[in-house]
């Protein structure tokens, strides 16, 4: 496995879904991320510290460039709890819960590697769906963690290594019927 394909794969992806989405300093934008899918295997069978580190180098400096807030999803051993700063839980008002990820237990290589190397990493239990975008590697399903109107994004890649991925945003509801007027910068 190119390693550095994988870390250029995700740069990409993510520059584009920000894009695409439109998103605002301070917005969350969430990560699910299968290192096993992304090396060609099945979900929870081959976590790879590497791979979810080269995904970490793609994504997590350009969300830091834009002023976007990472949050990284933990597998269902932890709940998919999700690993912020804590600069980002206390903005939001998330509450803290106590685990630590770790690859071959629960949580996920990818969430271990963002608890190593974030600046001030906490777990916490939801990010209550304040999720503005994100990205799901080899499906994690990230769904629970978005606002309640999910639109998805096609992106030119459909893969990171030979994990598929699904990219979404946000977008306001629509509300008023056949006679309302919307904004077309919001939809």
């Amino acid at each position: 496995m190119d390693f550095k394909e994988i870390t250029a794969q995700s740069r990409q992806a993510v520059q584009e879904i920000l894009a695409a989405a439109k998103l605002k300093k301070g917005s969350i934008f969430v990560i699910g991320c299968s290192s096993s899918e992304i090396l060609g295997d099945q979900i929870g069978t081959a976590t790879n510290l590497d791979s979810a580190n080269a995904v970490f180098d793609g994504i997590i400096p350009v969300l830091e460039e834009n002023g976007i807030f990472a949050a990284a999803q933990c597998c269902e051993h932890l709940n998919r709890a999700l690993v912020v700063e804590r600069k980002t839980m206390e903005r939001y008002g998330f509450e803290q819960v106590n685990a630590i990820p770790q690859p071959n237990h629960a949580g996920g290589a990818f969430a271990t590697v963002c608890y190593q190397r974030f600046k001030d990493p906490v777990l916490v239990e939801t990010i209550q769906g304040k999720a503005d975008a994100g990205i799901d590697i080899g499906g994690t399903m990230i769904g629970m963690h978005m606002h309640s109107v999910v639109v998805p994004l096609r992106i030119s890649l459909r893969k990171i290594g030979a994990a598929p991925i699904i990219c979404a945003r946000h977008r306001p509801k629509y509300v008023g019927g056949q006679r309302a007027i919307y904004d077309e910068a919001l939809m």
